[in-house]
C-alpha cells in the first residue's frame, strides 16, 4: 500500500508541470504585462519596461516556465502583479470559503442522493422509484444560477428567512450549499439507483435472504457495502471538482472563494494568480483522487489484497 501511494504521488508531478506550462503559455498569449497592470495605463514606457525587466517578464517563455517551476517547487508561488502581495496569501486567504461550500454541498447531495436512490433501486418501479428518478432529472435540468437567483428571491427577498451574500456565518451558506448540490443529488441519485439495481441481482444477495436475514441487513451490511465503489469514485470527483468548479455559485452568492478569485485575476491580466490558483486546485483535486482509491481497500478487501501485492 506505502508502495503505491508513494507511486501515485509521484504521478502528481509530470502533471501539475503539464497544468503549469498549460496555464502558463494561454496566460502568455494574452496582450498584457506586469509593468502596466503594477503602474497603471498612465505610466511612462521607460518605466513599465524597467519593471518588466526587473520581474524577468522580457525573458523567454521557457525560461521563465522554468524559474517559475523551480520557486514553485520551494512553496513560491510568487507575488500578485496586481496587489503585491504572495499569491499563497490570497489562495489561504479564500480556501476555507471554497472548502466550506463543496463540503456542505457534497454533504448534502449525499444524504439525500444516496437515500433517494437506495429506496429507488429497492422500490423499483414503484411510485417512489418514478418520483427520485423524475425529481433527479428535474434538478439537472436547471442551470445553477437560475437555481440560486430563485433561491435568493424566495428565501431572501420574500421570506426574509435567510441572507442572499457574503460569508459571515453559516446562514450565508445555506443557500449556495442547496444550489451547489442539486445537480449533485441528481448525479447520486442515479448512480446509487444502478449500483444497487446490480448488486441486489447478485447471487450473494439472494444467498443472504435465503438464510433469513432481515432485509434491513440485507440492504445495508450486503448490497449497499458493494454498491459503495462507484459511488465513492463520482463523490471524490464531485469534491475536487467543486473546489474550481463553483465560480458560478461564488459570483451569484458573492462568496469570496478561489474560483472568484481566479475569475478576477484573469479579468485582471494577473498571471501569477491565475497559475498559482490554478495549480493549487489541481494539486487538490489529485490528492482527493489518491484518497478515493485508498478509501476503495477499506471497502472492497480484494482491492486492498491486490494493493498488497504491489
Amino acid at each position: 500500500m506505502a508502495r503505491y501511494v508513494i507511486m501515485r504521488i509521484l504521478m502528481m508531478i509530470p502533471m501539475l508541470l503539464i497544468v503549469i506550462f498549460i496555464v502558463s503559455f494561454i496566460m502568455s498569449l494574452t496582450p498584457s504585462d506586469p509593468g502596466t497592470l503594477i503602474l497603471g495605463e498612465r505610466a511612462t514606457p521607460e518605466a513599465v519596461a524597467e519593471v518588466n525587466q526587473k520581474l524577468g517578464y522580457n525573458d523567454p517563455f521557457l525560461v521563465r516556465y522554468s524559474r517559475y517551476v523551480i520557486r514553485a517547487a520551494q512553496g513560491d508561488l510568487g507575488n500578485s502583479w496586481k496587489s503585491g502581495t504572495p499569491v499563497i496569501t490570497e489562495i489561504v486567504r479564500r480556501f476555507p470559503t471554497t472548502v466550506t461550500l463543496a463540503a456542505g454541498a457534497v454533504f448534502i447531495g449525499l444524504v439525500v442522493g444516496m437515500t433517494l436512490g437506495i429506496l429507488s433501486a429497492v422500490k423499483q418501479y414503484s411510485y417512489l422509484d418514478i418520483a427520485g428518478t423524475s425529481f433527479a432529472m428535474i434538478l439537472a435540468s436547471f442551470p445553477g444560477f437560475w437555481i440560486g437567483m430563485m433561491l435568493i428571491i424566495l428565501f431572501s427577498l420574500k421570506l426574509g428567512l435567510l441572507p442572499s451574500f457574503g460569508n459571515g456565518s453559516w446562514k450565508h451558506f445555506v443557500l449556495p450549499w442547496f444550489t451547489t448540490s442539486c445537480v449533485f443529488i441528481a448525479s447520486m441519485l442515479r448512480m446509487t439507483r444502478t449500483s444497487m439495481l446490480e448488486a441486489i441481482r447478485m447471487d450473494y444477495i439472494r444467498t443472504a435472504r435465503a438464510k433469513g436475514q432481515l432485509e434491513r441487513v440485507v440492504i445495508t451490511r450486503h448490497a449497499l457495502r458493494n454498491a459503495l465503489l462507484p459511488v465513492v469514485t463520482i463523490l471524490g470527483m464531485e469534491f475536487g471538482a467543486l473546489l474550481g468548479g463553483t465560480v458560478t455559485i461564488e459570483t451569484v452568492f458573492s462568496l469570496p472563494g478561489v474560483g472568484s478569485l481566479i475569475i478576477e485575476a484573469i479579468r485582471m491580466k494577473d498571471i501569477p494568480v491565475v497559475v498559482g490558483a490554478t495549480v493549487t486546485l489541481a494539486t487538490c483535486f489529485t490528492l482527493i483522487m489518491l484518497f478515493v482509491d485508498i478509501l476503495y481497500a477499506f471497502i472492497d478487501p480484494r482491492i486492498k489484497a491486490r494493493y498488497m501485492k504491489r
